[in-house]
C-alpha cells in the first residue's frame, strides 16, 4: 500500500477526487482516505503545517496501515537559481535545518542521538518518481538534491543563502524532513515530492498565490502517475 502525505487541503484534495473505493478513517484528528489510486492500494492523509503535525501524522499513517512506501507531496521554495518556478524537486536526503545544539559539538541540522545528519530518500522510489514526473509533466524540469526543513516559511534572500551555504539544499519547506525522520525510524522507504512555488527570497509573497495551483497541478500529476506504477 502506498501512503501520500500532503501539508494542505490543496495538495491532497485532488488526489481524494480521483480515487475509488474510498473508506475514510478518523484517526488522532487526521482523515485518512483509503482506496484505489491509478490502481494501487493507497491511504492519503493532510499531516498540516509543520514538523510536528507531519510526524504525528507519518506515525499514524504507519501504525494503522500497512502501508509499503510513504510519499510527501507538497510545495516548496527553490534555493537554487537552475530551479524554476514549477519545477519539481525530487529529495536525496531531507534535513531539519532549524535543529541547532552546536554547543553540545553537533553539526547543525544534526538531531543528537541519530546516526545521520540527512534522512535518506529510497532510491527505487526517485528512480520511479523521475520517469513518472518526465512522462506527465514534459513542461518542467524534474531536479534531484536535498530538501531542508523547519518551522519557518523562508522569505529573506539572507536565510536563504545560510541554507544554501550550510546545506547545499534545493528547496526549503516545512514537513518533509520531519516525515522522513518518521519513516527512518521505522524502516519505511519515504521519498519527498516537491512542486516549486516560489524562490524563498523577498519576491515568495508576490509569487506564492500566483504559482501555487500551478506546482499542485504538477504534483497530483505526478503522484497519480507514480502510483499506477506501484500498483
Amino acid at each position: 500500500m502506498l501512503g501520500i502525505i500532503g501539508a494542505m487541503d490543496q495538495e491532497v484534495a485532488k488526489l481524494k477526487e480521483v480515487m475509488t473505493d474510498v473508506k475514510v478513517h478518523e484517526i488522532a484528528s487526521l482523515q485518512f482516505y483509503e482506496g484505489k489510486l491509478n490502481g494501487a492500494d493507497a491511504v492519503v492523509v493532510k499531516a498540516g503545517i509543520g514538523k510536528v503535525n507531519a510526524a504525528c501524522c507519518t506515525q499514524n499513517l504507519i501504525d494503522h496501515f500497512d502501508v509499503k512506501w510513504v510519499v510527501n507531496t507538497g510545495i516548496a521554495g527553490s534555493l537554487q537559481a537552475k530551479i524554476d518556478i514549477g519545477d519539481v524537486v525530487l529529495a536525496t536526503d531531507a534535513v531539519e535545518h532549524d535543529m541547532e545544539v552546536a554547543v553540545f559539538g553537533y553539526e547543525p541540522g544534526h538531531v543528537p542521538g541519530m546516526e545521520v545528519l540527512a534522512f535518506p530518500m529510497d532510491e527505487k522510489l526517485r528512480k520511479i518518481a523521475k520517469e513518472s514526473c518526465e512522462k506527465v509533466n514534459p513542461d518542467i524540469h524534474v531536479h534531484e538534491g536535498r530538501v531542508v526543513t523547519g518551522d519557518q516559511f523562508i522569505s529573506s534572500k539572507e536565510k536563504k543563502q545560510w541554507l544554501t551555504d550550510t546545506f547545499a539544499g534545493y528547496c526549503a519547506e516545512m514537513e518533509g524532513a520531519a516525515i522522513a525522520h518518521a519513516a527512518y525510524l521505522n524502516k519505511v522507504p519515504c521519498l519527498i515530492v516537491r512542486a516549486i512555488s516560489d524562490k524563498a527570497d523577498d519576491s515568495a509573497e508576490m509569487d506564492y498565490p500566483t504559482f501555487e495551483a500551478k506546482a499542485i497541478e504538477h504534483s497530483v500529476n505526478l503522484m497519480i502517475e507514480m502510483a499506477g506504477r506501484l500498483a
